[in-house]
């Protein structure tokens, strides 16, 4: 059983998060909220997310695993409304995820959640913690978009950095510690990731004024984040490329 009305720019904020790395995913309901693991198809980064019942106007769900389809979600958005509510309900005797908007009742066919493996998110000790705002990384990408398609990020006891080296021109967003939220570093690290990928997820974000960053010198770079008012949380992981000696 699962039952819930939501607010249509908190449900766009977790199909946002979640269609940047997959177009089909499963949604696993408990009493405490939902919540959606994912990997994309190259196995080059994941997201757990979580959103809690207070998420929600109203929620109710017993253990169910439903497998939708992001873009007929992204669909029942386009429909809503300022102030209008989203109700969802699933229907078991047909299989189905009903969606009420206004006057519009869409009735979605679910996908079968068989075929979809349960990522687990790897334990990762890394030596790096920066809590940052999440302008300051947007305006870095924004920078860097038009230079290279990889991104270095850097950090060190004095701060934290973001170099994108094209052929011919480079940029650099330099942080010191007094401009950065959090600081803590036990060693000195540098790794580089596909430009598309870190982009992808910033522009995603909504409601999060800062981003928590775990790096280590060729590990996956670990994103914490906070969605729908702090009423949900995102971890995302990034594989790194590694450098050519």
């Amino acid at each position: 059983m699962f039952k819930a009305k939501v607010r249509p720019e908190v449900l766009k904020e977790v199909v946002d998060i979640v269609s940047t790395l997959v177009d089909e995913a499963k949604i696993t309901t408990s009493k405490t909220g939902i919540s959606i693991k994912a990997v994309d198809p190259a196995h080059v980064a994941m997201i757990e997310l979580t959103l809690g019942k207070g998420g929600f106007e109203e929620f109710k769900a017993d253990d169910v695993a439903l497998g939708v389809d992001i873009d007929k979600i992204k669909e029942v958005l386009r429909l809503a409304k300022p102030g209008d509510m989203i109700s969802l309900e699933h229907d078991e005797d047909s299989n189905r995820l009903i969606f009420k908007v206004g006057n519009i009742t869409r009735r979605m066919s679910l996908v079968d959640t068989s075929g979809m493996s349960e990522p687990k998110v790897p334990n990762l000790n890394l030596p790096v913690k920066v809590i940052v705002k999440t302008d300051e990384i947007r305006q870095g990408i924004r920078a860097s978009e038009s230079v290279s398609d990889h991104i270095a990020l850097l950090a060190n006891k004095e701060g934290f950095e973001m170099i994108s080296d094209g052929d011919t021109d480079s940029v650099n967003l330099k942080l010191g510690k007094d401009l950065l939220e959090e600081l803590k570093c036990k060693e000195d690290t540098r790794s580089l990731f596909p430009l598309d990928y870190f982009s992808n997820i910033f522009k995603a974000i909504g409601t999060a004024s800062v981003v928590t960053m775990h790096m280590g010198s060729d590990y996956p770079v670990k994103l914490e984040f906070s969605v729908a008012h702090e009423k949900g949380e995102v971890t995302y992981l990034l594989a790194p490329r590694i450098e050519s000696e």
